[in-house]
Protein backbone atom coordinates (compact mmCIF):
# COMPACT_ATOMS: atom_id res chain seq x y z
CA UNK A 1 0.00 0.00 0.00
CA UNK A 2 1.22 3.56 -0.87
CA UNK A 3 2.25 5.94 1.85
CA UNK A 4 -0.94 8.04 0.64
CA UNK A 5 -2.80 5.05 1.19
CA UNK A 6 -1.68 4.57 4.53
CA UNK A 7 -2.60 7.68 5.55
CA UNK A 8 -6.14 7.66 4.26
CA UNK A 9 -6.85 4.58 6.08
CA UNK A 10 -4.88 6.24 9.54
CA UNK A 11 -7.40 9.32 8.75
CA UNK A 12 -10.33 7.12 8.18
CA UNK A 13 -9.40 5.00 11.73
CA UNK A 14 -9.26 8.41 13.73
CA UNK A 15 -12.70 9.62 12.16
CA UNK A 16 -14.08 6.29 13.18
CA UNK A 17 -13.23 6.47 16.50
CA UNK A 18 -13.37 10.14 17.27
CA UNK A 19 -17.21 10.31 17.46
CA UNK A 20 -16.99 7.60 20.21
CA UNK A 21 -14.51 9.03 21.83
CA UNK A 22 -16.43 12.55 22.06
CA UNK A 23 -19.58 10.45 23.24
CA UNK A 24 -17.63 8.58 26.01
CA UNK A 25 -15.81 12.38 27.25
CA UNK A 26 -19.27 14.03 26.69
CA UNK A 27 -21.08 11.23 28.84
CA UNK A 28 -18.91 11.76 31.50
CA UNK A 29 -19.41 15.86 31.54
CA UNK A 30 -22.96 15.31 31.59
CA UNK A 31 -22.96 13.02 34.38
CA UNK A 32 -20.18 15.23 36.50
CA UNK A 33 -22.89 18.73 35.87
CA UNK A 34 -26.05 16.02 36.99
CA UNK A 35 -23.47 15.32 39.96
CA UNK A 36 -22.35 18.69 40.55
CA UNK A 37 -23.27 19.97 44.17
CA UNK A 38 -24.52 16.66 45.12
CA UNK A 39 -23.74 15.14 48.54
CA UNK A 40 -20.46 13.94 49.10
CA UNK A 41 -20.28 10.43 51.22
CA UNK A 42 -21.19 12.37 54.64
CA UNK A 43 -23.99 14.33 53.31
CA UNK A 44 -26.76 13.19 54.21
CA UNK A 45 -25.96 14.78 57.83
CA UNK A 46 -26.72 17.92 57.98
CA UNK A 47 -23.86 19.19 60.64
CA UNK A 48 -20.94 21.30 60.39
CA UNK A 49 -17.78 18.93 58.86
CA UNK A 50 -14.81 20.45 60.10
CA UNK A 51 -10.88 19.89 59.45
CA UNK A 52 -9.43 17.68 62.18
CA UNK A 53 -7.49 19.83 63.56
CA UNK A 54 -10.46 21.64 64.38
CA UNK A 55 -12.25 18.80 65.36
CA UNK A 56 -12.87 19.00 69.39
CA UNK A 57 -13.46 15.42 69.79
CA UNK A 58 -11.28 12.19 69.85
CA UNK A 59 -9.39 11.91 66.28
CA UNK A 60 -11.49 9.35 64.67
CA UNK A 61 -8.28 8.06 62.25
CA UNK A 62 -5.92 5.83 62.91
CA UNK A 63 -6.21 3.13 64.49
CA UNK A 64 -8.08 2.07 68.08
CA UNK A 65 -6.76 2.32 71.15
CA UNK A 66 -5.04 -0.52 71.86
CA UNK A 67 -2.68 -0.33 68.61
CA UNK A 68 -1.63 3.60 69.50
CA UNK A 69 1.79 3.19 70.50
CA UNK A 70 2.23 -0.22 68.28
CA UNK A 71 4.79 0.40 65.64
CA UNK A 72 4.28 2.06 62.04
CA UNK A 73 4.38 -1.50 60.15
CA UNK A 74 2.20 -2.66 62.90
CA UNK A 75 -0.70 -0.05 62.61
CA UNK A 76 -0.25 -0.20 58.91
CA UNK A 77 -1.08 -4.20 59.10
CA UNK A 78 -4.42 -3.11 61.09
CA UNK A 79 -5.20 0.07 58.38
CA UNK A 80 -4.48 -2.14 55.43
CA UNK A 81 -6.92 -5.05 56.85
CA UNK A 82 -9.56 -2.21 57.12
CA UNK A 83 -8.94 -1.18 53.65
CA UNK A 84 -9.45 -4.60 52.12
CA UNK A 85 -5.90 -4.82 50.38
CA UNK A 86 -5.58 -8.53 50.47
CA UNK A 87 -8.80 -9.60 48.41
CA UNK A 88 -8.29 -7.14 45.67
CA UNK A 89 -5.03 -7.43 45.15
CA UNK A 90 -4.61 -11.33 45.76
CA UNK A 91 -5.54 -13.63 42.82
CA UNK A 92 -6.55 -17.32 43.50
CA UNK A 93 -3.87 -19.74 43.22
CA UNK A 94 -1.35 -16.18 43.42
CA UNK A 95 1.00 -15.23 46.52
CA UNK A 96 -0.38 -12.46 48.59
CA UNK A 97 -0.76 -8.83 47.84
CA UNK A 98 0.94 -9.93 44.23
CA UNK A 99 -2.07 -9.17 42.18
CA UNK A 100 -3.54 -11.01 38.93
CA UNK A 101 -7.19 -10.41 40.38
CA UNK A 102 -9.67 -10.19 37.17
CA UNK A 103 -12.27 -7.63 37.64
CA UNK A 104 -14.75 -8.39 34.36
CA UNK A 105 -16.50 -5.24 33.44
CA UNK A 106 -18.70 -4.58 30.13
CA UNK A 107 -16.42 -3.00 27.84
CA UNK A 108 -13.52 -5.92 28.93
CA UNK A 109 -11.64 -6.76 31.77
CA UNK A 110 -8.92 -5.15 34.61
CA UNK A 111 -6.86 -6.67 36.51
CA UNK A 112 -5.47 -5.65 40.47
CA UNK A 113 -1.72 -4.96 40.37
CA UNK A 114 0.98 -5.95 42.53
CA UNK A 115 1.28 -4.09 45.27
CA UNK A 116 4.26 -6.62 47.35
CA UNK A 117 7.24 -4.03 47.18
CA UNK A 118 9.38 -5.98 44.44
CA UNK A 119 10.78 -2.33 42.41
CA UNK A 120 10.59 -3.99 39.44
CA UNK A 121 6.85 -5.36 39.49
CA UNK A 122 5.61 -3.90 42.44
CA UNK A 123 5.76 -0.49 44.50
CA UNK A 124 9.48 -0.96 45.96
CA UNK A 125 10.43 1.94 43.95
CA UNK A 126 7.77 4.53 45.02
CA UNK A 127 8.66 7.45 47.11
CA UNK A 128 5.96 8.64 49.71
CA UNK A 129 4.67 11.00 47.80
CA UNK A 130 4.14 9.06 44.97
CA UNK A 131 2.57 6.20 47.33
CA UNK A 132 0.05 9.09 48.45
CA UNK A 133 -0.58 10.00 44.81
CA UNK A 134 -1.68 6.58 43.73
CA UNK A 135 -3.60 5.64 46.70
CA UNK A 136 -5.79 9.01 47.00
CA UNK A 137 -5.62 10.76 43.58
CA UNK A 138 -5.29 7.18 41.09
CA UNK A 139 -1.97 8.65 39.44
CA UNK A 140 0.70 5.88 39.28
CA UNK A 141 4.30 6.73 39.72
CA UNK A 142 4.93 6.75 35.92
CA UNK A 143 2.31 8.97 35.75
CA UNK A 144 -0.17 6.78 34.05
CA UNK A 145 -4.16 6.91 35.25
CA UNK A 146 -5.36 4.54 37.49
CA UNK A 147 -9.08 3.12 36.16
CA UNK A 148 -11.67 3.48 39.72
CA UNK A 149 -11.79 -0.16 40.18
CA UNK A 150 -8.74 1.03 42.26
CA UNK A 151 -11.26 3.22 45.00
CA UNK A 152 -8.97 6.13 45.05
CA UNK A 153 -12.59 7.95 45.54
CA UNK A 154 -12.74 6.67 48.92
CA UNK A 155 -8.68 6.54 49.78
CA UNK A 156 -8.80 10.15 48.76
CA UNK A 157 -10.38 10.71 52.78
CA UNK A 158 -7.53 8.94 53.86
CA UNK A 159 -5.15 11.16 56.44
CA UNK A 160 -1.15 11.46 55.11
CA UNK A 161 0.12 9.10 58.33
CA UNK A 162 -2.76 6.12 57.81
CA UNK A 163 -1.51 5.90 53.95
CA UNK A 164 1.66 5.88 54.80
CA UNK A 165 1.66 3.43 57.70
CA UNK A 166 0.02 1.27 54.86
CA UNK A 167 3.00 1.59 52.92
CA UNK A 168 4.92 0.99 55.26
CA UNK A 169 3.18 -2.72 56.52
CA UNK A 170 3.40 -3.04 52.42
CA UNK A 171 6.90 -2.07 52.54
CA UNK A 172 7.16 -4.60 54.92
CA UNK A 173 5.88 -7.78 52.99
CA UNK A 174 8.57 -10.19 50.70
CA UNK A 175 8.81 -8.82 47.66
CA UNK A 176 7.41 -11.17 44.73
CA UNK A 177 8.32 -10.51 41.27
CA UNK A 178 5.11 -11.29 39.56
CA UNK A 179 4.47 -8.91 36.27
CA UNK A 180 1.51 -7.12 36.11
CA UNK A 181 -1.21 -8.38 33.28
CA UNK A 182 -2.26 -6.19 30.74
CA UNK A 183 -6.07 -4.77 30.81
CA UNK A 184 -8.21 -5.89 27.82
CA UNK A 185 -10.63 -2.54 27.61
CA UNK A 186 -11.70 -1.77 24.40
CA UNK A 187 -11.46 1.35 22.80
CA UNK A 188 -12.16 4.25 23.93
CA UNK A 189 -11.69 2.95 27.62
CA UNK A 190 -8.26 1.82 27.27
CA UNK A 191 -7.71 5.51 27.04
CA UNK A 192 -5.68 5.94 30.49
CA UNK A 193 -5.63 9.81 30.21
CA UNK A 194 -9.68 9.71 30.24
CA UNK A 195 -9.59 8.95 33.65
CA UNK A 196 -7.90 12.59 34.29
CA UNK A 197 -11.46 13.71 33.41
CA UNK A 198 -13.52 11.51 35.38
CA UNK A 199 -11.20 12.10 38.58
CA UNK A 200 -11.82 15.92 38.27
CA UNK A 201 -15.42 14.85 38.09
CA UNK A 202 -15.51 13.01 40.71
CA UNK A 203 -12.56 12.32 42.80
CA UNK A 204 -12.88 14.95 45.99
CA UNK A 205 -9.16 14.65 46.28
CA UNK A 206 -9.66 16.19 50.23
CA UNK A 207 -9.10 14.71 53.44
CA UNK A 208 -11.65 13.06 56.24
CA UNK A 209 -14.18 15.85 57.65
CA UNK A 210 -15.51 15.13 60.69
CA UNK A 211 -18.97 16.06 61.70
CA UNK A 212 -19.30 18.07 64.80
CA UNK A 213 -22.84 17.55 65.04
CA UNK A 214 -22.46 13.95 65.68
CA UNK A 215 -20.96 11.28 68.19
CA UNK A 216 -16.82 10.80 68.13
CA UNK A 217 -18.26 6.69 67.65
CA UNK A 218 -20.92 7.95 64.49
CA UNK A 219 -17.56 9.81 63.14
CA UNK A 220 -15.40 6.55 63.49
CA UNK A 221 -17.60 4.61 61.56
CA UNK A 222 -17.86 7.36 58.95
CA UNK A 223 -13.85 7.37 58.72
CA UNK A 224 -13.71 3.51 58.22
CA UNK A 225 -16.77 3.12 56.01
CA UNK A 226 -16.36 5.86 53.48
CA UNK A 227 -12.54 6.08 53.58
CA UNK A 228 -11.42 2.39 55.04
CA UNK A 229 -13.54 0.19 53.73
CA UNK A 230 -15.27 1.62 51.30
CA UNK A 231 -18.17 0.16 51.29
CA UNK A 232 -20.60 2.38 49.09
CA UNK A 233 -17.64 0.72 46.48
CA UNK A 234 -20.11 -2.00 46.22
CA UNK A 235 -23.16 -1.54 47.93
CA UNK A 236 -24.11 2.17 46.25
CA UNK A 237 -25.47 2.34 42.69
CA UNK A 238 -23.19 4.08 39.76
CA UNK A 239 -24.15 6.58 37.32
CA UNK A 240 -23.47 6.82 33.61
CA UNK A 241 -19.95 7.88 34.42
CA UNK A 242 -19.70 4.52 36.59
CA UNK A 243 -19.33 7.15 39.75
CA UNK A 244 -20.96 6.57 43.07
CA UNK A 245 -24.69 7.70 42.83
CA UNK A 246 -24.73 9.38 46.39
CA UNK A 247 -28.61 10.30 46.34
CA UNK A 248 -29.20 7.08 46.70
CA UNK A 249 -26.51 5.56 48.87
CA UNK A 250 -26.18 1.98 49.81
CA UNK A 251 -29.25 1.42 48.12
CA UNK A 252 -27.79 -1.69 46.02
CA UNK A 253 -25.48 -2.46 43.10
CA UNK A 254 -24.20 -5.59 40.59
CA UNK A 255 -20.90 -6.20 41.19
CA UNK A 256 -18.10 -8.43 39.78
CA UNK A 257 -21.73 -10.20 38.64
CA UNK A 258 -22.79 -9.90 42.68
CA UNK A 259 -25.90 -8.35 43.60
CA UNK A 260 -24.53 -6.31 47.36
CA UNK A 261 -27.45 -5.19 48.49
CA UNK A 262 -29.34 -2.37 50.16
CA UNK A 263 -27.82 -1.62 53.40
CA UNK A 264 -29.53 1.24 53.96
CA UNK A 265 -31.99 2.17 56.95
CA UNK A 266 -34.78 1.07 55.06
CA UNK A 267 -36.71 -1.46 56.87
CA UNK A 268 -38.44 -3.77 53.87
CA UNK A 269 -35.66 -3.80 51.44
CA UNK A 270 -32.38 -2.85 53.69
CA UNK A 271 -31.06 -3.46 56.95
CA UNK A 272 -33.66 -0.89 58.78
CA UNK A 273 -34.99 -4.13 60.53
CA UNK A 274 -32.29 -5.53 61.84
CA UNK A 275 -31.28 -5.13 65.47
CA UNK A 276 -27.85 -3.86 66.15
CA UNK A 277 -26.97 -7.60 67.72
CA UNK A 278 -27.87 -8.65 64.47
CA UNK A 279 -25.69 -6.31 62.39
CA UNK A 280 -22.37 -6.63 64.42
CA UNK A 281 -22.46 -10.32 63.82
CA UNK A 282 -22.64 -10.10 60.44
CA UNK A 283 -20.14 -7.98 59.83
CA UNK A 284 -17.77 -9.35 62.43
CA UNK A 285 -18.58 -12.93 61.59
CA UNK A 286 -20.47 -12.97 58.20
CA UNK A 287 -23.53 -14.70 59.80
CA UNK A 288 -26.57 -13.27 61.48
CA UNK A 289 -29.35 -15.92 62.58
CA UNK A 290 -32.66 -15.64 60.63
CA UNK A 291 -30.63 -12.90 57.91
CA UNK A 292 -28.46 -14.90 56.74
CA UNK A 293 -24.49 -15.93 55.55
CA UNK A 294 -22.15 -13.69 54.17
CA UNK A 295 -21.12 -15.12 50.37
CA UNK A 296 -18.73 -14.12 47.91
CA UNK A 297 -16.99 -11.12 47.87
CA UNK A 298 -18.61 -10.10 50.89
CA UNK A 299 -17.33 -13.07 52.56
CA UNK A 300 -14.17 -12.21 51.47
CA UNK A 301 -14.50 -8.84 52.90
CA UNK A 302 -15.50 -10.69 56.47
CA UNK A 303 -12.53 -13.10 56.45
CA UNK A 304 -9.74 -11.00 55.41
CA UNK A 305 -10.53 -7.47 56.92
CA UNK A 306 -14.35 -7.12 58.97
CA UNK A 307 -13.25 -10.24 61.54
CA UNK A 308 -9.85 -8.18 61.90
CA UNK A 309 -11.31 -5.50 63.30
CA UNK A 310 -11.50 -4.01 67.18
CA UNK A 311 -14.79 -4.95 68.22
CA UNK A 312 -15.20 -1.12 69.02
CA UNK A 313 -14.79 -0.35 65.31
CA UNK A 314 -17.24 -3.02 64.17
CA UNK A 315 -19.29 -1.37 66.45
CA UNK A 316 -18.54 2.14 65.15
CA UNK A 317 -19.12 1.17 61.46
CA UNK A 318 -22.60 -0.81 62.19
CA UNK A 319 -23.84 2.56 64.57
CA UNK A 320 -22.73 4.98 60.74
CA UNK A 321 -24.42 2.06 58.73
CA UNK A 322 -27.67 2.51 60.23
CA UNK A 323 -27.43 6.20 60.06
CA UNK A 324 -27.22 6.02 56.49
CA UNK A 325 -31.05 7.26 55.70
CA UNK A 326 -33.33 4.87 53.83
CA UNK A 327 -33.39 3.96 49.95
CA UNK A 328 -35.92 1.62 48.65
CA UNK A 329 -34.88 -1.27 46.45
CA UNK A 330 -37.89 -1.57 44.03
CA UNK A 331 -36.56 -4.49 42.31
CA UNK A 332 -36.85 -6.43 46.22
CA UNK A 333 -39.69 -8.24 47.65
CA UNK A 334 -40.98 -5.65 50.99
CA UNK A 335 -41.29 -9.22 52.74
CA UNK A 336 -39.34 -11.88 53.20
CA UNK A 337 -40.62 -15.56 53.75
CA UNK A 338 -40.55 -17.72 56.80
CA UNK A 339 -39.67 -21.39 56.80
CA UNK A 340 -40.98 -23.45 54.02
CA UNK A 341 -42.57 -27.11 54.65
CA UNK A 342 -40.84 -29.74 55.90
CA UNK A 343 -42.22 -31.71 52.95
CA UNK A 344 -40.46 -31.99 49.91
CA UNK A 345 -44.15 -32.10 48.35
CA UNK A 346 -45.47 -29.14 49.24
CA UNK A 347 -44.65 -25.10 48.71
CA UNK A 348 -43.44 -23.21 46.11
CA UNK A 349 -41.84 -24.22 43.11
CA UNK A 350 -43.78 -27.73 42.97
CA UNK A 351 -44.02 -27.63 39.01
CA UNK A 352 -40.04 -26.92 38.84
CA UNK A 353 -39.52 -30.71 38.93
CA UNK A 354 -36.07 -30.21 36.77
CA UNK A 355 -35.31 -27.82 40.04
CA UNK A 356 -36.51 -30.32 42.37
CA UNK A 357 -34.31 -32.96 41.53
CA UNK A 358 -31.14 -30.88 41.25
CA UNK A 359 -32.11 -29.39 44.92
CA UNK A 360 -32.86 -33.08 46.19
CA UNK A 361 -29.69 -34.29 44.48
CA UNK A 362 -27.32 -31.44 45.50
CA UNK A 363 -28.92 -29.24 48.51
CA UNK A 364 -31.41 -30.72 50.48
CA UNK A 365 -28.79 -33.12 52.82
CA UNK A 366 -27.35 -29.77 53.96
CA UNK A 367 -29.91 -26.88 53.43
CA UNK A 368 -33.27 -28.87 54.48
CA UNK A 369 -36.16 -28.82 53.13
CA UNK A 370 -38.14 -26.23 55.12
CA UNK A 371 -34.97 -23.61 54.50
CA UNK A 372 -33.87 -24.60 58.00
CA UNK A 373 -30.50 -26.47 57.92
CA UNK A 374 -30.32 -29.90 60.24
CA UNK A 375 -26.47 -29.41 59.96
CA UNK A 376 -25.76 -25.54 61.01
CA UNK A 377 -27.53 -22.03 61.30
CA UNK A 378 -25.06 -20.95 59.04
CA UNK A 379 -26.58 -22.97 56.08
CA UNK A 380 -29.96 -21.75 56.50
CA UNK A 381 -31.78 -20.43 53.60
CA UNK A 382 -34.62 -19.28 55.54
CA UNK A 383 -34.39 -15.31 55.81
CA UNK A 384 -31.53 -15.10 53.85
CA UNK A 385 -31.78 -11.61 50.84
CA UNK A 386 -30.25 -13.72 48.35
CA UNK A 387 -33.51 -16.16 48.59
CA UNK A 388 -35.67 -13.48 48.77
CA UNK A 389 -34.30 -11.61 45.67
CA UNK A 390 -35.95 -12.38 41.99
CA UNK A 391 -32.93 -11.48 40.38
CA UNK A 392 -31.20 -15.04 42.03
CA UNK A 393 -28.28 -13.44 40.94
CA UNK A 394 -26.05 -14.41 44.40
CA UNK A 395 -27.89 -17.83 44.33
CA UNK A 396 -26.74 -18.51 40.82
CA UNK A 397 -23.51 -17.19 42.04
CA UNK A 398 -22.99 -19.69 44.77
CA UNK A 399 -24.44 -22.76 43.12
CA UNK A 400 -21.37 -22.01 40.40
CA UNK A 401 -18.61 -21.50 42.36
CA UNK A 402 -19.54 -22.96 45.90
CA UNK A 403 -19.03 -21.30 49.16
CA UNK A 404 -16.19 -21.01 51.43
CA UNK A 405 -17.51 -19.91 55.13
CA UNK A 406 -15.84 -17.47 57.32
CA UNK A 407 -13.23 -19.36 59.17
CA UNK A 408 -14.60 -18.77 62.48
CA UNK A 409 -18.04 -20.39 61.27
CA UNK A 410 -16.47 -23.67 61.26
CA UNK A 411 -15.45 -26.61 58.54
CA UNK A 412 -19.20 -26.67 56.95
CA UNK A 413 -18.20 -25.86 53.28
CA UNK A 414 -20.73 -25.82 50.07
CA UNK A 415 -18.71 -27.12 47.31
CA UNK A 416 -18.98 -25.53 43.33
CA UNK A 417 -21.60 -27.16 41.15
CA UNK A 418 -20.68 -25.38 38.20
CA UNK A 419 -18.74 -28.04 36.40
CA UNK A 420 -20.90 -30.33 37.20
CA UNK A 421 -24.31 -28.77 36.04
CA UNK A 422 -25.46 -27.03 33.30
CA UNK A 423 -26.62 -23.65 32.94
CA UNK A 424 -30.09 -25.21 32.62
CA UNK A 425 -30.35 -26.64 35.67
CA UNK A 426 -28.68 -24.54 37.42
CA UNK A 427 -30.96 -21.88 36.16
CA UNK A 428 -33.73 -24.58 37.18
CA UNK A 429 -32.66 -24.85 41.08
CA UNK A 430 -32.13 -21.37 40.93
CA UNK A 431 -35.59 -20.53 40.20
CA UNK A 432 -37.08 -23.48 42.79
CA UNK A 433 -34.68 -22.32 45.39
CA UNK A 434 -36.21 -18.44 45.00
CA UNK A 435 -39.88 -19.79 44.49
CA UNK A 436 -39.88 -22.68 47.74
CA UNK A 437 -37.87 -20.27 50.18
CA UNK A 438 -38.30 -17.31 48.88
CA UNK A 439 -41.23 -14.01 48.58
CA UNK A 440 -40.79 -14.12 45.01
CA UNK A 441 -39.60 -16.47 42.49
CA UNK A 442 -37.30 -16.11 39.79
CA UNK A 443 -37.53 -17.05 35.89
CA UNK A 444 -33.85 -17.29 35.20
CA UNK A 445 -33.03 -19.47 31.66
CA UNK A 446 -29.95 -20.80 30.40
CA UNK A 447 -28.79 -17.49 29.27
CA UNK A 448 -28.77 -15.45 32.09
CA UNK A 449 -26.93 -17.75 33.81
CA UNK A 450 -23.98 -18.05 31.34
CA UNK A 451 -23.69 -14.12 31.51
CA UNK A 452 -23.23 -14.30 35.63
CA UNK A 453 -20.42 -16.93 34.91
CA UNK A 454 -18.69 -14.65 32.65
CA UNK A 455 -19.39 -11.70 35.41
CA UNK A 456 -17.71 -13.14 38.64
CA UNK A 457 -14.21 -11.49 39.50
CA UNK A 458 -12.42 -14.02 39.70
Amino acid sequence: MSARGTALNQRGGMRGWMPALLIVIALVVIAGFWLHGGPGPTGFSKGPKVALAQYPGKDPTGVPAALAGESTVKRGEYLAEAADCLVCHTAHGRQAFAGGLAFPLPFGTLYSTNITPDAATGIGAYSDAEFLDAVRRGVRRDGARLYPAMPYGAYTYMTDADVLAIKAYLFSLQPVSASNRASTLGFPFNQRYLMAVWSGLFNANERFRPDTSQSPEWNRGAYLAEALEHCGECHTPRNLAYALDERRKFGGALTGGWRAYNISADRATGIGAWSDEELISYLSAGHAAGRGSASGPMAEVVEASLSQLDPADIGALAAYVRSVPAVNSPELPRTIAGAASLSHRDGGGAANAAGKQVFEGACAGCHGWSGISPLSSVADLTGARAVNDPQATNIVQIVLAGEEPFSGQGALHMPAFGGSYSDNEVAAVANYVTARFGSKGSSLDARKVELLRAQSVR
